[in-house]
């Protein structure tokens, strides 16, 4: 029986990350590059779309509260990840960082479990990229079919001259006395707008990773600009209207229904577990240690910088939406163009929508590239087949990799509901923190005298908050996206055992043997 159990040495790990060569990944990031990259990651679905809803559905104005948590909670997983990033500056994120520390069980599980945080992440950006663009276009009169712009089953009906979907106009529908059956209906059937998005980001990560970077970085100097601009219009015009502001603002944590995460502090914590979606991105800085230039140095400066400034946007972008706005008003794809059309500026929603097509662009982009970097480091293990880390002579990127990846993401995000990715994504990440920050923890202790350029304060504190805030989260998602994670992961185990320890390099090495 296979020592299951079986760490991967840490002198191995740093004499893979020190190849050269082209079948290694090229090192052509610095600092800015990686603060870029987590930006990237992190302002997109959360800010664009997910703000509105849980303010509605859960936390009213107190969902700054939410933001605030749910950055805490990062904060304590960013330090945990940004003392592995430095000390381990290799491809595999949290997969490597339990595979020096738990044992290949864990490590084959985590990897398993970022499938979940990059690949239905990139799946789940993509289909409200794809809403963004179709509604973009519609506004200035183009109209693509609408059974190509929804995922299979999804009811689409023509109110005022525009293609929307029925969930999400409903209200709309009722409050203005409109018989939904009176209307044009189209169901889905391929949501072909997500899919070319995905095919797209896939072919910029195939041809380079300092060409992707620089695509990136161009990306979130427009979206952050956009945002400050809302901010700036918002803040406007609350300084000007106080009394909107305060009416919008009143009462602030809105009084519990009597029922678990609807309003109340459980409101605030439901609300945290569902824009924890907000805040996925910065752990894929760390996909990219075998990509820095002095990831020693520049890994926690990207980790952390991103983090900080993406919570400060939100905190600001979530209570002057709020302010603006009724939150009973923001449960719609769009909150933010709402928010600022309420204002009065009306270019302003065209602004946003612009923005949100290109930060959600940029998120695809890095999620995507984590996932290729994961399943890079996998196959250099043995767990995956080899093809899985060919490393193109040219382009130095794991192409096949990127390739495989990008297809399925683009039929994931053309056939499955956003709702059903979203949650996947959330759990996914959070026992991704849960693991990292208890492998800080562990390496503490079994091996102190590492040399760490840095270090996580506070040790074992921080490690066990991160553990503690990530698992209530995780505790207030609902039964069936645990039951969905539990057959994931069983089918993860199927896989390993009928491949990846059979194929384990730790493993033959353990063993005296040698694998072709």
């Amino acid at each position: 029986m296979s020592n299951l159990l079986a760490t991967k040495p840490l002198e191995m790990i740093m004499a893979e990350s020190s190849e050269g060569g082209e079948h290694s990944l090229k090192r052509a990031l610095g600092a800015t590059n990686l603060i870029t990259l987590g930006i990237g990651a992190i302002i997109g679905a959360g800010i664009f779309v997910l703000t509105g809803a849980a303010a509605a559905q859960y936390a009213g104005p107190a969902i700054v509260l939410s933001f605030i948590l749910a950055g805490i909670a990062c904060a304590f997983a960013g330090l945990c990840y940004s003392e592995f990033a430095a000390l381990i500056p290799i491809a595999g994120s949290a997969y490597t960082y339990g595979y020096a520390t738990l044992g290949e069980i864990f490590a084959w599980i985590i990897g398993w479990d970022l499938i979940l945080e990059y690949a239905f992440g990139a799946a789940t950006v993509a289909s409200g990229w794809s809403g963004y663009v179709n509604s973009f276009l519609q506004d200035y009169g183009i109209h693509l079919p609408p059974s190509l712009t929804a995922t299979p089953g999804t009811d689409m009906v023509m109110y005022n001259n525009r293609w929307e979907r029925l969930a999400t106009i409903l209200p709309t529908l009722q409050a203005h006395g409109v018989d939904p059956a009176s209307l044009t209906h189209v169901q889905g059937s391929f949501n072909l707008v997500a899919f070319i998005g995905i095919v797209l980001v896939t072919v910029i990560l195939v041809i380079g990773i300092q060409e992707s970077a620089n695509f990136n970085s161009a990306i979130v100097i427009i979206k952050v600009a956009i945002v400050l601009t809302f901010i700036a219009i918002a803040g406007g015009f609350i300084l000007k209207n106080p009394e909107i502001a305060a009416r919008n603002w009143h009462p602030f944590i809105p009084p519990n229904t009597g029922e678990f995460g609807h309003y109340g502090w459980s409101g605030i914590v439901r609300g945290a577990a569902v824009i924890f979606f907000a805040y996925i991105g910065f752990d894929a800085v760390s996909t990219a240690a075998q990509e820095a230039k002095k990831p020693q140095r520049d890994m926690p400066i990207g980790i952390l910088g991103s983090l900080v400034i993406c919570t400060i946007l939100y905190i600001l972008v979530s209570g002057l939406l709020t302010g603006v706005v009724s939150y009973t008003t923001l449960n719609v794809p769009d909150p933010v163009a709402v928010g600022i059309d309420h204002t009065g500026v009306r270019w302003g929603s065209v602004l946003v929508k612009l923005g949100a097509i290109a930060g959600l662009g940029s998120v695809m982009l890095v999620m995507l590239l984590g996932q290729s970097r994961v399943f890079f480091s996998m196959s250099r293990d043995g767990l995956l087949p080899e093809w899985a880390g060919a490393v193109h002579a040219r382009f130095r990127t794991p192409w096949i990799s990127s390739i495989t990846v990008g297809i399925f993401v683009a039929i994931f995000a053309s056939l499955i509901p956003i709702g059903i990715l979203g949650e996947l994504v959330s759990i996914g990440t959070l026992l991704a923190f849960v693991i990292v920050c208890a492998g800080v923890w562990i390496l503490r202790v079994r091996r102190p005298d590492l040399p760490r350029p840095f270090k996580t304060p506070m040790v074992p504190f921080v490690p066990i908050m991160g553990i503690l805030v990530a698992g209530l989260m995780m505790v207030s998602l609902p039964l069936s996206t645990w039951l969905r994670l539990i057959v994931w992961l069983a089918i993860g185990m199927v896989i390993y055992f009928g491949y990846g320890r059979h194929h384990s390099r730790v493993q033959a090495a353990a063993a005296g043997r040698q694998l072709k």
